[in-house]
């Protein structure tokens, strides 16, 4: 649907009167490991500074100067025994202007578990994106006994969008920083934050980060391109770089990206992406025409140095499983963009509850497989690669008959329009 289609619709659509814009919803059918863990969530902002880098947003052919990199990120948390869930969150929707309350399970500010070792998980939005953007699967992996900080990544937040080249640039230094960062905390959150123990999680652009931040250097031709920014400043990202070399950090245990892009702009070759050796998991909706379907095939076929996995939403774009459920303000036309921002975040053909449920279950496994070294976790990624294919065949107690193929954690015929496929390290 093209934004004047969508603009026209949108203005005959009201915005529901005090809807709540919940991001903690659980459908019945979602599967398993969809549901929300045991333990309470608390959730506060922290900011830290990258001093003194290159001003990648405004640099000329002339020079550019350093500064300091002011980074936000919102940390979720396992809470205090006894402490109240709800809590609400200020957003700022796709258009940068308007502010949305959101709806979760999380208690701002709330008193840290009295012990514990919980994983780290760093979170990086789209471009452009913000800290909220993922914030349902956060609070979700949070109860879930994980530590997860999301990232505001400046010149990329929707009110603060700068040139295309920063993103290109800083995105995997962001991550390893925000990472570095919440692992030297020592009290508070720091205190039960195994910050050996990682997993990054990015989106789109997010996801272009955490790939070259698992080792995958740029191609010289991307890296001399129209996306570069100027004076070689991408050669940072480049393959055989010292700054390259530093990246790979073997705390980071796994990583999802979900629709990440830059392959369909050969961002990378084979070659590059084989240097990848985290295990890997991709999602991405099977027309997704902003960073190319077929481009992430090709990531998913070309990191041949893990063991690693494709999750496709048939029929579904670009916002398949990252963005949260569309904010209801966002159905209004806005006068900043001239389109409701609703296309940001929502799919013409999946629901998007639906999809953050299933993505939530997945990464749940994913992420207690190889951070927590859940064994029995790989039994919900060992899957008929095309659900349709998948039988049920279950006695009356639900105990699987020997015919039975069907996903594991998912209920009779709720595993339609998706794929999972695995190809291991070496293939």
């Amino acid at each position: 649907m093209n934004r004047l289609v969508m603009a026209a619709t949108a203005a005959l659509v009201a915005a529901p009167a005090g809807a709540e814009n919940r991001i903690d919803i659980v459908r019945p059918d979602a599967p398993e490991l969809a549901a929300y863990g045991d333990h309470a969530i608390g959730v506060t902002t922290m900011s830290f500074t990258r001093e003194q880098v290159p001003d990648i947003a405004r640099a000329t052919e002339e020079g550019v100067e350093d500064y300091d990199r002011e980074i936000t990120v919102e940390v979720w948390y396992p809470a205090a025994e006894g402490t109240e869930a709800g809590g609400s969150y200020t957003a700022l929707l796709r258009d940068g202007t308007t502010e949305v309350d959101l709806t979760g399970r999380a208690a701002r500010d709330a008193e840290p578990a009295a012990e514990g070792d919980f994983p780290l998980v760093v979170v990086s939005h789209g471009y452009p994106g913000n800290r909220f953007l993922m914030s349902h699967l956060a609070e979700n992996i949070a109860s879930k006994g994980y530590v997860v900080a999301s990232i505001d990544h400046p010149d990329s937040t929707y009110d603060d969008m700068g040139a295309f080249g920063s993103t290109l640039v800083n995105r995997p230094h962001d991550q390893a920083f925000v990472l570095d960062r919440m692992a030297a905390l020592e009290d508070g959150i720091g205190a039960i934050t195994d910050g050996d123990t990682a997993a990054v999680i990015g989106y789109s652009m997010g996801g272009y980060g955490a790939l070259i931040f698992s080792g995958a250097g740029l191609t010289e031709d991307f890296r001399g391109s129209r996306y570069a920014p100027p004076r070689d400043l991408l050669e940072i990202n480049a393959p055989g770089s010292d700054s390259m070399a530093d990246l790979p950090d073997a705390r980071v245990k796994a990583v999802v990206a979900i629709g990440p892009w830059g392959r369909n702009r050969d961002a990378w070759n084979a070659e590059g992406l084989s240097a990848i050796d985290t295990p890997l998991m991709l999602i991405a909706g099977g027309v997704d025409d902003v960073s190319g379907y077929d481009a992430i095939r090709s990531i998913f076929e070309e990191t041949t140095g893990t063991e690693r996995h494709l999750l496709t939403f048939e029929d579904a774009n670009h916002n398949a499983a990252a963005p949260m459920p569309a904010p209801a303000e966002s159905y209004e036309v806005s006068e900043a963009l001239g389109w409701a921002p609703f296309e940001h975040y929502a799919d013409p053909v999946w629901d998007t509850t639906r999809m953050n449920n299933v993505t939530q279950h997945f990464v749940t496994a994913f992420l207690d497989l190889h951070l927590k070294g859940e064994d029995a976790k790989a039994d919900y990624l060992d899957l008929v690669p095309d659900s349709a294919d998948a039988v049920w065949d279950r006695a009356e107690d639900g105990t699987p008959n020997a015919g039975d193929s069907y996903w594991a954690g998912f209920p009779n015929r709720t595993a339609v329009g998706l794929r999972f496929e695995t190809l291991p390290s070496g293939n």
